[in-house]
């Protein structure tokens, strides 16, 4: 029962972790930040005074209960997948509080590099001044809200294209141009709106919510923590550093909920023996287990035979890990590669695969077509199975399937009462926890409250 083992251990993640946060924020809206830039869909009904959530958002909330035992827990409402408030209520409460991941280290690697992305409605900026010193912003303007820069590369300083206000790579106002006799206008104070900052290993990371050291560093054991939980010990000596080198990038427009994407990824050792052949022959699915952590759900699974021709792109183990909300690292023999999950619409969200490889294999050039072929031959597939679940779940209708067969469970399954195990529907093996926080259980069964 390895395959179902996982199938639990998948269960227990994204939409567990999802709930578990969903709601447990203060209360205060984050629909505007810095200089009334929108960060929440415009259509996002009027909130409710009393939770910062509007009433229809609170039903579609309420109508999943967290506390059915796991042998008869289902799927969430549809709603939550097809309404387009729904979004905007994840964004505020899901993404845009706590760490997310945003780019790779080499993307900045020397003074002067920079990188712009986009989260929702909020454009971000990162890069590293003429010091070296890491930093990240609001890509806005503070005159008229333009966008001061667009794309990757190098720059000595960020000039808006509308009114050419010029902006140093630290963020500070260089010049405001034409406004000599103005009166009470303080350049230092119209610097660009900074962001949080880190990295981890190979990936660049921000906070879109309000920190305490918002244009600095953050401590490295802090971000860690933040993001990883317990489970960096496991992911950083598993070979996910910076020691490989990126290799490309692929990006993917999938119609469908962000959430589908993530669930598909998280349903991984259910779903490969029978969608993905190919895959499942280089990996030994005996093998298959899952690790839950406060944040991260880890699959890991033993290397199969190689081919014929001794092509091996699995290695002798691959480690699957999911990173709350919308983040995967995949590490497999000399690759790693990550699928960032990128909210467009209800609908609709982007993908982008990063590669990266050992560095000793970077110049072989028919091991890297061969890998990427395969690899986006298995995307293939798992873009035009997603499709078919959103347009299941835009018939409207709660898809009450158990969750033995799909990635959701009651957040009261997320830890016993001893957390030490939990115990899968009927013939399941036993699946192992990771470590958990005291009080876990009970904070999870308030956090829609």
């Amino acid at each position: 029962m390895a395959i179902v083992v996982a199938k639990i251990g998948a269960v227990l993640s994204a939409k567990t972790l999802a709930l578990e946060r969903f709601l447990s924020s203060p209360s205060s809206s984050s629909s505007t930040r810095g200089l009334g830039l929108r960060v929440a869909c415009r259509s996002s009904p009027s909130p409710s005074t009393e939770t910062g959530i509007s009433r229809a958002q609170r039903s579609m909330v309420e109508a999943f209960d967290p506390e059915i035992p796991l042998p008869e827990a289902i799927t969430p409402p549809s709603s939550w997948y097809t309404d387009p408030s729904f979004l905007a209520l994840e964004f505020d409460r899901v993404f845009f509080r706590g760490w997310q991941a945003v780019g790779y280290t080499e993307q900045i690697e020397r003074p002067h590099d920079f990188f712009t992305g986009r989260l929702g409605n909020v454009e971000f900026i990162v890069c590293r001044d003429t010091n070296g010193t890491l930093h990240a912003f609001h890509n806005v303007c503070r005159h008229h809200a333009s966008l001061v820069a667009s794309g990757s590369g190098q720059k000595s300083c960020f000039v808006c294209p509308y009114h050419g206000w010029t902006y140093g790579l630290d963020g500070t106002l260089l010049k405001a141009t034409r406004i000599t006799g103005i009166k009470n206008f303080k350049k230092d104070e119209f610097g660009l709106i900074p962001l949080a900052v880190a990295t981890w290993g190979p990936f660049v990371l921000i906070r879109f919510d309000r920190h305490p050291v918002p244009h600095q560093n953050c401590c490295i054991k802090t971000v860690e923590n933040d993001w990883l939980g317990s489970a960096s010990n496991i992911l950083s000596t598993n070979g996910i550093d910076s020691s490989l080198k990126h290799v490309c990038r692929r990006e993917y427009t999938i119609q469908c909920n962000w959430k589908v994407f993530c669930d598909n990824y998280l349903d991984g050792g259910y779903h490969v023996p029978y969608a993905h052949g190919d895959l499942a022959s280089g990996l030994n699915l005996d093998s298959y287990s899952t690790l839950i952590f406060e944040k991260v759900s880890i699959q890991r699974c033993e290397g199969g035979p190689t081919d014929k021709d001794g092509f091996d792109r699995l290695g002798s183990k691959a480690l699957y890990a999911f990173v709350y909300p919308n983040f995967m690292i995949n590490r497999y023999g000399p690759w790693m590669d990550t699928n960032l999950v990128v909210p467009v619409t209800t609908t609709k969200c982007q993908v982008i695969f990063d590669y990266f490889l050992d560095v000793s294999l970077v110049d072989d050039k028919v091991f890297i077509e061969r890998s990427l072929e395969e690899s986006e031959r298995v995307q293939g597939f798992s873009e035009a199975w997603n499709r078919q679940l959103t347009a299941a779940e835009d018939m409207h209708q709660p898809l009450r399937w158990p969750c033995i067969t799909s990635t959701v469970v009651c957040m009261s399954a997320l830890v016993t009462s001893n957390g030490d195990q939990a115990t899968a529907a009927e013939g399941a093996d036993e699946l192992p926890l990771g470590p958990e926080a005291e009080g876990e259980k009970a904070e999870a069964a308030g956090a829609l409250h």
